[in-house]
């Protein structure tokens, strides 16, 4: 492979780092992982391949670079008269909300969990963690059980979305969901026969935002 420098620009080139990468969130969220090329991006940029690369060294590079674009515009800047819950509630929801905007993101925080976005969503968990008095010991386990949640239900919420065509209707989703829980055996699933009626009615961002409150319920014990 030949090696590239980066001394000087293309003569011409009316690219930038930014432009590719929102010309890839694009592309991301229309085709998905799968779809994101470099010749589908100087397809979309009207560029060449060796203008984008002058940028970017790769897809690696590429897909860490829009994941970090879309985190820094998730969830609203520090509230200094919010508490460490409404914090954490707000964080949280930010990540569900744009998960649920670009169902690729998830992807890509599980495949490189500690990556840059990750550790600063990690470390304003950590810091309510901290506001909210848990002993040190307890702490990492506690922001970590809160991170590990939050990206693992937005990242099935985003899954869920995805095994749907575009344009359906959820409430009649649901309702063939909840009719087949009713239909089981009471016997052999007892817990989901009780709670069919419950799927048909749930909304997904409430029954998330309940998961974070359960959690934090757990982490208030362990607080002096």
């Amino acid at each position: 492979m030949a090696i590239r420098t980066r001394t000087t620009a293309p003569r011409g080139d009316a690219l930038s780092r930014q432009r590719i990468v929102e010309a890839a969130v694009e592309l991301l969220d229309a085709e998905g992982e799968a779809g994101l090329t470099f010749r589908a991006l100087s397809a979309r940029l009207k560029t060449g391949p060796g203008a984008i690369y002058w940028h970017v060294a790769n897809k690696d590079e590429l897909l860490l670079a829009a994941t970090d674009a879309v985190l820094a515009t998730t969830g609203a800047g520090p509230d200094p008269r919010a508490s460490p819950e409404e914090t954490i509630r707000g964080v949280a929801l930010g990540l569900f909300d744009a998960i649920d905007e670009h169902p690729w993101l998830a992807v890509q925080l599980s495949r490189s969990p500690w990556q840059s976005m990750t550790l600063r969503l990690f470390d304003r968990v950590g810091q309510q963690v901290q506001a909210l008095g848990v002993p040190a010991a307890a702490r990492f386990t506690s922001a970590s059980a809160l991170l590990i949640y939050i990206l693992g239900a937005a990242r099935q919420n985003a899954a869920n979305a995805r095994t749907q065509r575009p344009g359906a209707d959820r409430t009649a989703i649901l309702e063939r969901e909840s009719a087949t829980w009713e239909g089981l055996d009471a016997t052999e699933y007892p817990f989901l026969h009780d709670v069919a009626g419950q799927l048909r009615d749930h909304d997904d961002r409430a029954q998330f935002l309940a998961g974070v409150d359960l959690i934090l319920a757990g982490i208030r014990a362990v607080a002096p």
